[in-house]
């Protein structure tokens, strides 16, 4: 595959870092990789199961190599969707194909709800849109406990409640217990003092209390397929999937590996890569002159 093109964008309180692989053909527009916090550097493997497509990856406000300006301690769906809205148009790559995996999800979106000339088919995996749930009011609440540990106890704390909580199967009880012990998942029993994490800062609450325009997505013309793991059945995002499914009036798709089937070593995690990719580009072609039905 030939090496990323590494440029800079500047938007509104950001400066975002973009990576464009050349495919080798233009048949198809380009595929847009993306995640939240997850940044480029988790769609390297994915990346490179398309080599003939163009593929666009970046980092997030304030992930990685892309900065915040304007010393904000919270970023909304809203602000992603812009933020990638700009990068289409400076890529000159709309409308574009899109695979979105959780927060990523939540962020395109809100993308296709407001600008969705600008996306051709959206695959959104396994978005946190807890607001969609039977039990979104205990699913708030756990996720709000997790913010509290953040700001009471530090990183490792908060990191071990999230853990336990994305990975719990079924609707969320009223109450998951006791705090967990971090150490318990590698994680650090000390507060280091800082609250500047991404995820536990800056995007936790504002993406998983996101209340999703379902009527814009129902009439939008781009072509949304949802899609949730084969190893992450009963697991919050997965149950989030499927809800958005049934709302837009469509079965999900099932796509190889859990929340991360698409991951090849990246942040010391591996899934199913090579069968993830297959049936994404099988999901990404299949009938998409037709916009599914949505009830």
């Amino acid at each position: 595959m030939t090496e990323p093109q590494t440029q800079t964008l500047q938007t509104e309180g950001a400066v975002l870092t973009y990576d464009v692989r050349p495919g080798s053909s233009a048949s198809e527009p380009p595929l847009l990789l993306i995640g939240s916090p997850m940044g480029a550097a988790g769609f390297g493997t994915l990346a490179a199961h398309f080599r003939d497509r163009t593929v666009v990856t970046y980092d997030p406000r304030g992930v990685e190599r892309s900065r915040r300006t304007d010393g904000a301690s919270e970023t909304t769906p809203e602000e992603h969707a812009e933020d990638l809205s700009r990068l289409i148009a400076t890529v000159g790559a709309g409308p574009v194909d899109v695979f979105a995996s959780s927060g990523g999800a939540v962020n395109a979106l809100v993308l296709v709800a407001r600008r969705p000339e600008l996306v051709r088919t959206l695959v959104a995996h396994e978005p946190p849109a807890l607001q969609l749930l039977p039990d979104r009011e205990q699913a708030l609440a756990a996720t709000q406990q997790v913010r509290d540990a953040y700001r009471a106890r530090g990183f490792g704390a908060a990191m071990a409640r999230f853990i336990r909580l994305v990975g719990h199967r079924g609707p969320v009880p009223d109450d998951l217990g006791d705090l967990p012990n971090p150490a318990a998942f590698g994680l650090p029993a000390e507060d280091d003092g800082s609250r500047d994490d991404v995820l536990l800062g800056h995007n936790l609450i504002t993406c998983t209390s996101h209340e999703h325009d379902i009527e814009a997505l129902r009439t939008a013309p781009t072509r949304i397929v949802v899609a949730v793991g084969a190893g992450s059945d009963g697991e919050l995002a997965h149950r989030c999937g499927e809800a958005l499914a049934e709302r837009l009036g469509q079965a999900p798709v099932v796509l190889p590996g859990d929340h991360g089937g698409f991951l090849g070593g990246e942040y010391g995690q591996t899934g199913e890569p090579e069968a993830f990719a297959a049936t994404l580009r099988e999901v990404l072609v299949a009938d998409r002159d037709a916009v599914p039905a949505r009830g």
